[in-house]
């Protein structure tokens, strides 16, 4: 529960895209401020100062504390303003208590400053977020996009095969999360492409890829190129965007080893060498920044983890710096993804003795 007993002004804001309404009560609920607030950092500013120098402590309410309410919260933090959070199932359950259908910004900014009012106890209380948090959920919330977007170009290339060559669409549609079946789309992407690269050629050059299914895919490739003897019309521009589709949907497993993903990402660790003096490891400054980054973030966040924490602790026994041991542990978790990504896994945790040395 959040402590109430000091705060001069109950400042709710029912928060917008490009405009909050501000709603602030005095504890006695006599009415201070009714305003829209336009969702910029100088004119929240102005706001939030004002109130301050005229009331003393002031206390904002948001119902979204996230994405759309992150500047106003931010900017009241850094004015000296107390901040809280009103779940919205709570919001919901307490606005049935106040008269009027009708749902405005202006009534619910002021349900918001009133339960903060009156109900303290369904408030929450809102930590500085801690860069590390703010950016993990950024790159959460990009890796769910990216999901989606690999998701519609899936069921794109499968839209675009039943259209054409339903056969053909029937035994790659439904295999087209494996790294064979990509290859083989990037570099031939319509019927005729398939039928003149021929049987036997198709087969030795999936099969590093798939060496257990590239003869029975290939089969099935022509078995299904068979069935159809019409060509309906547009399918010659298959070769343009079945390929540029295929492409988008790569992974990881283009790269033979650990180490050469790793590389990529620029989270082989070096050692600086001057003349005769050795330096300690760092991170090249190569690589894939967003992969890096991320892979840092995902390394940082595994020290709850008691496997990742005892690597990292083996880590630092050995000497290393915080820095260092979170890149071995970065490096390492780059080889886990590499291995999931090269046999179709998901994450197995193990436990401590089965992670490794720190090398």
């Amino acid at each position: 529960m959040i402590d109430t007993g000091d705060v001069d002004v109950f400042l709710g804001l029912d928060v917008g895209k490009s405009t909050h309404h501000g709603h602030g009560l005095t504890p006695a609920g006599k009415k201070v401020f009714d305003k829209p607030l336009p969702n910029s950092e100088p004119k929240l500013r102005a706001v939030f100062d004002k109130l301050t120098a005229k009331f003393g402590t002031v206390l904002v309410v948001v119902d979204q504390p996230a994405s759309i309410g992150a500047l106003p919260l931010t900017v009241a933090r850094d004015a000296g303003c107390q901040v809280a959070y009103l779940p919205g199932l709570a919001m919901r359950r307490i606005a049935d208590l106040y008269p009027g259908e009708a749902k405005t910004d202006a009534k619910d900014a002021a349900v918001i400053a009133d339960a903060a009012r009156t109900m303290p106890h369904t408030l929450r209380s809102l930590e500085l977020t801690d860069e590390i948090t703010a950016e993990l959920t950024v790159l959460v919330g990009f890796d769910q996009d990216l999901a989606a977007e690999a998701t519609r170009t899936s069921n794109r290339i499968r839209g675009l095969l039943t259209q054409f060559h339903p056969s053909l669409e029937r035994v790659l549609g439904p295999r087209l999360d494996h790294c064979a079946v990509t290859w083989l789309l990037e570099r031939y992407g319509s019927p005729a492409a398939l039928q003149k690269a021929g049987r036997r050629r198709l087969v030795e050059m999936i099969r590093p890829k798939a060496p257990r299914m590239a003869a029975r895919l290939i089969d099935d490739v022509f078995d299904a190129l068979d069935e159809q003897t019409v060509v309906v019309p547009g399918t010659g521009t298959l070769d343009v965007v079945i390929p540029s589709l295929a492409r988008s949907l790569g992974d990881g497993t283009s790269f033979p080893t650990a180490a050469h993903l790793a590389s990529y990402a620029g989270l082989a660790p070096a050692t600086k060498q001057s003349g005769t003096s050795i330096h300690g490891e760092h991170a090249p400054r190569g690589g894939n920044r967003q992969l890096k980054r991320a892979m840092f973030l995902s390394a940082f966040a595994a020290l709850h983890d008691p496997t990742s924490r005892g690597y990292y602790d083996r880590c630092r026994a050995r000497g290393k710096t915080h820095t260092q041991a979170l890149l071995r542990l970065a490096r390492h978790r780059i080889s886990v993804l590499f291995a999931m990504l090269r046999d179709g896994t998901f994450y197995e945790p193990r436990t401590p003795r089965h992670m490794g040395l720190c090398s």
